[in-house]
């Protein structure tokens, strides 16, 4: 029998134990390519420390504060594999999260993979993510290639222009995206044909060589999927040697305001692209977002701020209806998981993994040296999915 000084040590300690639990914060660890990728990566940081802020200041998850452990791979595979190892045995995070280039992306679904540990890969596009090289414990925030492209097509197809160009980074990404140009544009349109290809290294452009290359093949259009400062010396090289005159652009990412607003009064007219014109959106949730953000920062957010900061709630979500941050239940938990975005509810698809959040598709205008979205509209990602049959034969089971 316990003394009664002993029994009420113990009963105290029992009463502790909840409050202890309370105090031990959920740590979220993150790697990206912060010194390769500014443009995106630094909104996207914003982002994910106003979302983290906005959740403790309401209490936490679970009564649990979150803690952002970040670490910047170098945009290298390898390094980003090393950093999620240290991130999990020296720092013990609960959960892994981030990516940014596709092959990076794919090295950390892969470590996830072996070591049955939660990743949400908030940015990586390559469809390889969610099919190909899809597993239990890898989700996708961001509307993949194949989605994006699809939503691009049908704007495509209406151009009824039958010789088209493509130019993209050669890797996962660049790849991923022209494939499925190709493929879903053959499909709508099947007389089409593809005159010329320039697939330079990511950030390694020649652009005078690729622009010339383009020019010789005298296509109707072009596909780009070109990004970031390749993107601006391509801008700036087809607008001296008029590669876009009299020719229709369809362009993958070029409305997004991290890679349309640095060019200036070099922006294109009339391309036809995938972005986030936030200077339009009258949504009430987005109008919280955007006040939020710029109350915060005292700037506009990009897309990269979207994503981190949805990527950090979609974690919060998944926690709390997995009670917890346990791997198996939250991999569980994300499975049909559903939550609000600043651009409308979206939910994770349980067959891939693969989040319905979608992206705005409009045409770009140069207005007094300012690019900007005009003719937009929002197209849910749920619309931009292959079958499930399809999807079946993709991943592996």
């Amino acid at each position: 029998m316990l003394r009664p000084l002993h029994a009420t040590a113990v009963l105290l300690a029992l009463i502790a134990l909840p409050s202890a639990q309370a105090q031990v914060p959920i740590k979220i660890g993150e790697i990206n390519s912060y010194k390769v990728q500014p443009a995106f990566l630094e909104p996207y940081r914003k982002g994910m420390d106003l979302a983290v802020e906005e959740i403790n200041a309401a209490g936490g998850v679970n009564g649990r504060k979150v803690q952002l452990l970040t670490r910047d791979d170098n945009g290298n595979p390898g390094d980003a594999v090393r950093a999620a190892e240290e991130l999990i045995s020296n720092e013990r995070v609960d959960v892994l999260m981030g990516g940014f280039l596709s092959n990076i992306g794919l090295a950390l679904a892969d470590f996830a993979k072996q070591k049955k540990f939660f990743y949400l890969a908030s940015e990586p596009l390559t469809d390889k993510i969610v099919w190909g090289s899809g597993n239990r414990y890898t989700f996708r925030l961001r509307p993949s290639t194949y989605m994006q492209t699809a939503m691009l097509v049908p704007e495509a197809a209406k151009l009824k222009k039958k010789r088209w160009a493509v130019v993209y980074p050669n890797y996962e990404y660049g790849q991923s995206a022209v494939n499925t140009f190709r493929q879903l544009l053959k499909a709508a349109q099947p007389e089409v044909e593809f005159v010329a290809e320039q697939a330079p290294p990511l950030g390694k452009l020649d652009a005078g060589s690729v622009v010339q290359a383009l020019a010789d093949a005298k296509p109707d259009a072009i596909f780009n999927v070109l990004f970031g400062a390749d993107l601006a010396k391509f801008v700036r090289e087809g607008n001296t040697r008029g590669l876009f005159q009299g020719r229709e652009v369809v362009s993958l990412l070029t409305g997004e305001p991290e890679y349309l607003d640095p060019l200036k009064d070099e922006a294109p007219n009339g391309w036809i692209v995938t972005g986030y014109p936030w200077y339009g959106l009258q949504t009430p949730e987005h109008k919280a977002f955007l006040t939020a953000y710029q109350g915060r920062y005292k700037d506009y957010p990009r897309v990269g701020s979207v994503v981190g900061y949805t990527a950090i709630k979609a974690l919060a979500a998944g926690m709390i209806r997995a009670k917890g941050a346990e791997t198996e239940k939250l991999v569980a938990a994300f499975s049909g998981l559903e939550l609000m975005t600043p651009f409308g509810r979206a939910s994770f698809r349980v067959q891939d993994h693969q989040s319905t959040m979608g992206a705005f598709v409009g045409k770009t205008r140069n207005d007094n040296g300012r690019g900007i979205m005009v003719d937009y509209r929002y197209l849910d990602g749920a619309r931009f999915q292959p079958s499930d049959e399809d999807v079946s034969r993709l991943r592996p089971q």
